[in-house]
């Protein structure tokens, strides 16, 4: 087997430490927590300590004995329920290693195996236990989760306990790292940054590890240290016991050392066998979970990993490994289903964990046929199986714990992707070996032609039997190599390519699609419509590339035929019960074209294939339906299929057996320039223009006219036409800058293609110069193409799709009832939305921009030209203003969305009109006299709004909603569109549109 590919970073679920521990120090602290753990039976009973007199250091703890013997027990509880079998090589209970401290006993017991198991030398051993003895003494009546245990070592030993000064250092050092981890670095509860205890500690332990500590009973530092870590690890949550200390139950700390405690389970000389006494040995290792702070769910999540884990580190051999993996995570997803109240630190290390198996197995399934043969396929239901349960469990925990919408979880979709990868690689392979093969053969062939030239050149004699005999040879010789260089060719191949892929058919039915068909209905009719599509794109691309019928066009197409019914027949065999009886999967395998395209001259050729791309953009450009959520990579399918028909023709110009590549390039350029517009300005065409969305505004006179009837100021749009909606008109905007990249591709590939068939000129730029290769036609239109839909998709949303909240709802029957946050909450999300997916900087600026643009036309038509139901008081300026200013805020937006420079821009036509709305009405018609008067009395519509311009102004009072004193006694009132004042003196009069007058007043 070719084991699947881990990930080429080192990977550990449960995090770093952020400290430098090695493998050894970890375990060696792991140890000293179970042997202290286990004097503390069930996680709450008091320790004790009885002295034997056969043994200097027993530790007989109340209950089960750690010292008690292990028994071999063929039943174990924990293998079943995780599936595994019984060992291949079994090994008795007294058939590991026993430390000469046991030599005596038959078997060994708990605490000499967990010591073995852990690698734990007997120095080391003799060390701890007495240590933990004199604890237990001094401590008679307290749980061993009350103290921190690296603090009572430190009382317990000095320098002189250890054989040398060094090891003496290594060990304070790691006692010290263990306390800062657990209690600075990592803790279970949170610490204040501020905390003076916290400071002190960290300040105790960095000073250490430069001058080392004095440690033992009389140490003065290590009575400090113990204060202060007790100040430390005595907090505890709200309602926790207060007498447990937590220094090693933070993550990842208790994680990593309980993930060591769970690796001793595995056999030392068999490292992929799990011993036999497990689940003696799980009972003493559970006796850590109170100072490690583990409970069940994270035991299960650890002994995951470590399962899986210990099968990737062997070389994937045990496949045992990995089916408890599996049953592992049918308990999680259990526990998962019966209870969703996680903590974020399990979900999160869950969903690493599975993210991890998930993407390894993917790796395997992606290409199942490059791992997996007839001898090992129940490793690949076992793959299968725990791929598909670790993305359904991320999927579930998704939806949970991210609040997202519901995910359908679909089995068969991963399982159908997972076989067209397969297939495609298979087919990948088989064309690979056959191009080597016959690479080969041509190698072969020039090697005899050298030959038969070094014979001749030799001068043989021709009067000799010898000489006869051998030019006999070599005109055989001749000939064959002539008839292989015929045959050596795209065309032979496909022959054998058909037979290889009606082979991969059968395997594939015989061999792996029993397994797959256990989570997908159609794995047979899905393998053959691949490989049937695979080969079709082979056909394809001989028949358009053939210029003569011979022979061997023949034999290709006879060959491609009849794999074509065997692989039709498979599948309507496969689909025979299924709910459609096959159609889908018959209908994807669209047939062969055997009709076969001769051409005589290159430029027909041309013309064929820019002929069949223009056909198709006709033909297809209107099925598009520029839906992001359809289109794979946010742009248009359509245009998939159009680059890469013009990237398909460009290469297979240049494999065209011709010396005229250069001097009719610029025709083939030239046609597919031509037809690649022609699809630009179809994808643009039916989006319309920005004039297309504004609204109809009247002029003054008009408004006079229609003074008595309702506003009927909208514009004529039909919105039938789902493919031109917002997020459409940004899909086909990132199809043109598709485009343009794209081109720049192809230019620079030909390039490369003119300069390796020796051009002219090597230069790049004259290399374009010369043989016009270039796409302007094309790249004009996607230029112009962005602008336009731009400027649509920016007044198209403000004017059409936000209508409700904008026109038809701004300032409605007053400025105070009807505000602007509507529009700016529907507008704010139609920008991320917008934002989300068009990925250009540049482009995406632009498009914002004239959302920016659109917004304040409109804002200025609601003012001027909103119609009878708009009226606007003095103190609406106020209102008016503070909703421009949001308005312009929102495109800020902190600086993410557009620059200021361009928000000045746009906004200050608005902020110069806005102060007419604050300025009184007699004043403002003074300044539409005075203005009037300098125009020679007339009162234009002017094509742009601006304070200075009377028919602004004129806008403004047409709006106005007051009363003015005039004469004293005299007033009159303006509701709806009012002008006053006839001077006939100056033979000035300015036009009053009169709605509703209660005093008409003549001066």
């Amino acid at each position: 087997m070719t084991p699947i590919p881990p990930s080429d970073e080192p990977f550990n679920p449960f995090g770093h430490l952020d400290l430098d521990l090695s493998d050894s120090e970890l375990r060696e602290t792991a140890y000293e927590i179970f042997v202290g753990a286990c004097g503390s039976p069930g996680g709450g009973r008091l320790l004790s300590y009885v002295s034997h007199s056969g043994r200097l250091f027993d530790w007989t703890p109340p209950g089960p004995s750690f010292q008690r013997s292990l028994t071999f027990s063929s039943g174990s509880k924990v293998k079943r329920s995780l599936g595994l079998n019984s060992p291949k090589k079994k090994k008795g209970p007294g058939s590991a290693p026993v430390s000469p401290v046991n030599k005596t006993n038959q078997h060994p017991t708990i605490g000499e195996m967990m010591r073995i198991q852990m690698k734990i030398s007997d120095e080391i051993d003799c060390r701890v236990r007495p240590a933990l003895l004199k604890i237990a003494s001094e401590l008679v009546g307290r749980r061993i989760e009350s103290i921190v245990l690296p603090v009572e070592l430190l009382h317990q030993f000095k320098a002189s306990d250890f054989q040398t000064q060094h090891e003496y250092n290594e060990w304070q050092r790691r006692q010290l790292k263990i306390l800062e981890l657990g209690l600075l670095l990592h803790p279970k509860i949170p610490l204040d940054k501020k905390d003076s205890s916290a400071q002190q500690l960290s300040k105790i332990i960095h000073t250490a590890y430069e001058h080392h500590m004095v440690t033992g009973k009389h140490s003065e530092e290590v009575k400090t240290l113990r204060g202060v870590t007790n100040q430390l690890a005595c907090r505890s949550f709200h309602g926790d016991d207060s007498e447990m200390c937590h220094w090693a139950d933070g993550i990842p700390l208790n994680l990593r050392l309980y993930q060591f405690l769970l690796e001793s389970l595995f056999d030392i000389e068999t490292p992929t066998i799990i011993i036999n006494e497990i689940d003696e040995m799980l009972e003493f290792i559970k006796r850590t979970w109170g100072i490690l702070g583990i409970n069940q769910r994270f035991h299960n999540l650890c002994f995951v990993w470590v399962l899986f884990d210990r099968f990737l580190s062997t070389g994937q051999v045990e496949n045992n490994l990995l089916l408890a993996c599996a049953n592992l995570l049918l308990e999680i997803k259990e526990d998962a289903d019966s209870d969703s109240g996680f903590s974020t630190q399990y979900s999160k290390i869950l969903n690493s964990t599975l993210m991890f198996i998930f993407k390894w197995a993917e790796k395997g399934l992606f290409g199942y046929r490059e791992f997996f043969y007839r001898g090992n396929v129940e490793l690949m239901h076992i793959v299968l199986s725990i791929g598909l349960l670790a993305d359904e469990l991320m999927v579930e925990k998704s939806s949970c714990d991210d609040d997202m919408r519901k995910i359908v979880y679909e089995t068969s979709g991963k399982v159908d992707t997972y076989i067209r990868s397969s297939m495609k690689m298979a087919f990948s392979q088989a064309s690979f070996r056959l191009f080597t093969i016959f690479l080969k053969d041509l190698f072969i062939c020039h090697v005899r032609m050298l030959t038969c030239r070094g014979g001749k050149m030799g001068g043989l004699d021709n009067g000799s039997n010898e000489s006869g005999w051998i030019r006999d040879k070599l005109m055989t010789s001749r000939k064959s190599t002539k008839r292989q260089q015929t045959n050596f060719n795209q065309l032979p191949a496909l022959c054998v390519i058909a037979q290889e892929i009606t082979d991969l058919a059968f395997t594939e039915k015989e061999i792996y699609s029993p397994i797959l068909a256990k989570h997908h209905p159609l794995p047979v009719g899905v393998a053959v419509a691949t490989l049937h599509s695979c080969f079709g794109q082979q056909v394809k691309a001989f028949i358009s590339n053939i210029t003569d019928l011979t022979p061997d066009v023949i034999q290709v197409l006879i060959a491609a035929d009849k794999m074509e019914k065997c692989l039709v027949q498979m599948a309507v065999e496969d689909s025979f019960d299924s709910e459609d009886g096959g159609k889908s999967i018959i209908q994807e395998m669209s047939p062969y074209e055997t009709e076969i395209v001769i051409g005589d001259l290159v430029k027909s050729w041309i013309q064929t294939r820019v002929e069949r791309l223009t056909q198709w953009v006709h033909s297809n450009l209107k099925k598009e339906v520029w839906n992001p959520k359809v289109n794979q990579g946010q742009f248009g399918q359509s245009v998939v299929e159009v680059l890469r028909t013009i990237s398909e023709t460009l290469e297979a110009y240049f494999l065209l057996p011709i010396p005229l590549h250069a001097a009719l390039l610029p025709d083939l350029i030239n046609g597919l320039d031509k037809s690649l517009q022609d699809y630009i300005f179809k994808a643009k065409s039916t989006s319309g223009s920005r004039n297309k969305f504004l609204p109809k505004i009247p002029s003054l006179s008009q408004m006079a006219e229609n003074r008595t009837t309702k506003d009927n100021y909208d514009y004529d749009y039909d919105d039938d036409d789902d493919s031109c909606g917002i997020l459409q008109l940004c899909v086909r905007v990132n199809t043109f800058i598709y485009i343009r990249k794209e081109l720049q591709i192809f230019q620079e590939r030909v390039v490369a293609q003119l300069s390796s068939t020796g051009s002219r000129t090597t230069d790049k730029g004259n290399i374009v110069n010369y043989y016009k290769i270039s796409f302007n036609l094309s790249l004009t239109a996607c230029e112009d193409g962005i602008q336009e839909l731009c400027e649509v998709t920016g007044y198209k949303l403000v004017f059409h799709e936000l209508n409700h909240v904008f026109w038809k709802g701004l300032y409605i029957d007053g400025a105070s009832s009807s505000r602007i946050e509507p529009f700016l909450e529907e507008l704010e999300e139609n920008l991320e939305k917008i934002t989300g997916i068009v990925h250009d900087d540049s482009v995406r600026t632009r498009v914002i921009t004239e959302i920016m643009r659109a917004s304040c036309d409109g804002f200025l038509l609601v003012l001027l030209a909103g119609g009878h139901s708009r009226n606007f008081t003095l103190q609406d300026s106020f209102n008016i203003q503070e909703d421009f200013h949001l308005l312009v805020d929102l495109f800020w937006s902190h600086g993410d969305r557009l620059p200021t420079e361009l928000i000045s821009k746009f906004s200050a036509p608005v902020e110069g009109i806005l102060p007419l709305f604050a300025t009184d009405t007699e004043t403002l018609i003074q300044q539409c006299k005075a203005l009037a008067v300098d125009k020679g009395g007339r009162l234009p519509e002017s094509g742009e709004w601006d304070r200075n311009d009377p028919n602004t102004i004129l806008r403004v009072l047409c709006h106005r909603d007051d009363r003015v004193a005039n004469g004293g006694s005299c007033t009159y009132k303006v509701t709806g569109f009012v002008v006053v004042l006839v001077n006939h003196r100056d033979r000035l009069m300015l036009t009053l549109i009169i709605n509703e007058v209660e005093n008409v007043i003549s001066v």
